[in-house]
């Protein structure tokens, strides 16, 4: 009988030894890094700011929706207004990389419906929130003529399906 309940009791050990090694291995895997595939998905932004022009300031705005796949390449589309003006639709296509400590870097080309350049933009951003959500800053900002335009700009974007 007494062996019977060492037994039990080297079992019982054994057991629950086992399982807090299990349970500190699964505590203990926490994957805080980012990456570009894990970033990529559906997305939705909006951005605000103000253009430094000679003429004055001007404040600018657009509120659009991207795909970012798995190798940092973007496509989507985008309602800007520079006031004073009226709204544009706009075409977007960038590339990006998301570092290990979820900063990112973007260009961003943006295209008149018919395809014409616009204007680029170089973004420096950072992922928080599970890469769920993404903040930007225009770094710097281009005419398609070469003309380089002063802007306070940011955007914030959110993962439109964060399942995904």
């Amino acid at each position: 009988m007494q062996r019977n309940i060492m037994r039990i009791t080297l079992v019982a050990i054994s057991v629950a030894m086992l399982c807090m090694i299990l349970v500190s291995t699964a505590w203990g895997h926490n994957d805080s890094s980012c990456s570009t595939a894990k970033a990529a998905g559906e997305w939705g932004y909006v951005y605000t700011g103000t253009l430094l022009l000679p003429t004055g300031a001007v404040p600018v705005a657009a509120v659009g929706r991207y795909t970012l796949d798995k190798e940092g390449n973007v496509s989507g589309t985008q309602t800007r207004t520079v006031a004073p003006g009226e709204a544009a639709e706009e075409v977007i296509k960038a590339t990006g990389t998301v570092n290990s400590d979820c900063t990112a870097t973007v260009t961003v080309s943006v295209y008149d419906q018919s395809g014409n350049l616009l204007r680029t933009a170089v973004l420096a951003s950072v992922y928080v929130n599970n890469e769920r959500e993404v903040r930007s800053l225009f770094k710097s900002l281009m005419l398609s003529n070469g003309t380089s335009i002063q802007a306070v700009v940011t955007l914030e974007a959110k993962k439109l399906f964060p399942e995904d």
